[in-house]
């Protein structure tokens, strides 16, 4: 499951900074033929339980470092907080505690397009979760397709996406739609959802959501400012407001914002991008409207 890496967890990048990295004496980590960096050494003794590793995710500044593993014919993504990656310069104890209050979200939340949670753990130093592999492809997966390879190389799982009938990128809509409106109505709102929370099994197309970490109970506020979670290509703009409310109408922003994406110019909201109807246009244009009050007030209604 190429898994999502965050996104001001990096946002539209996809490449180190060659200065910076100069600067520091990376620790090369094997783990089955399977290699990665670390800005320090850190004992990973404990996934040899889980099974063997077939791949890593080590480009996260989001404090998290992730990894393949099979273990009986059996695949599971493990997301782990507690080491230090290439990209992460801030403590590692936060990120556990990130990792850990994001258990009773999966838990809550717990949907058909959702990634299923099945375990998690702590570890001497860290703190991990265990979920169900889904072979999907994230939508984006700046590690391999950063800037503008995301549009344009063809290899791109969103290039690739991008390509599919309009009619299988609705359906992937409208799982997007089915697990939001489940969200909506547990009393809770989505807080960094983007197209990189967007796995895509281009075979048996099928749609799941990842990476729900930030998800949090209604009501809830902007507490942090402009740098709030998120992407710039998807945040509402309450969401670049400190004390702003984060609720449904931002997530009708979100959504709205996505399905740009999908079927249009995503920042270009003009109709000559848009890709299906004029009706469905007409629908999507009014949900990321600026003014949040002339936004559809729910999810469920938009």
């Amino acid at each position: 499951m190429p898994y999502k890496l965050r996104d001001p967890y990096l946002q539209i990048g996809g490449s180190y900074n060659l200065d910076n990295l100069q600067q520091i004496n990376l620790i090369t980590k094997t783990i089955d033929k399977v290699n990665f960096q670390l800005r320090e050494d850190h004992d990973f003794n404990w996934l040899k339980s889980l099974g063997a590793v077939f791949c890593v995710f080590d480009q996260q500044d989001s404090g998290n470092i992730s990894f393949g593993v099979e273990k009986d014919e059996q695949r599971y993504f493990v997301k782990y907080a507690g080491a230090k990656s290439i990209e992460f310069t801030g403590n590692p104890k936060d990120a556990i505690e990130r990792l850990k209050m994001a258990v009773p979200v999966y838990q809550s939340l717990e949907h058909p397009y959702l990634i299923k949670l099945v375990d998690y753990f702590s570890t001497d130093n860290g703190y991990a979760l265990v979920f169900q592999w889904f072979e999907g492809e994230c939508l984006h997966s700046h590690w391999s397709f950063g800037g503008k390879a995301k549009y344009t190389n063809p290899q791109s799982p969103f290039y690739r996406f991008k390509k599919l009938e309009v009619e299988k990128r609705l359906k992937a809509i409208e799982a997007i739609f089915s697990f939001h409106t489940y969200v909506e109505s547990l009393g809770y709102v989505a807080v960094d959802f983007y197209d990189g929370s967007i796995l895509y099994d281009f075979k048996n197309d099928e749609t799941k959501i990842c990476d729900i970490d930030f998800y949090r109970k209604s009501p809830s506020k902007n507490d942090i400012g402009e740098n709030f979670w998120g992407s710039n290509r998807s945040k509402s703009p309450e969401e670049y407001k400190l004390g702003s409310p984060i609720d449904s109408i931002t997530n009708v922003f979100h959504i709205g914002a996505i399905v740009f994406g999908i079927l249009g110019g995503e920042l270009d909201r003009s109709f000559s991008k848009w890709e299906a109807t004029q009706g469905l246009y007409e629908v999507a244009i009014k949900a990321v409207e600026k003014d949040r009050n002339k936004r559809y007030p729910t999810v469920k209604e938009f």
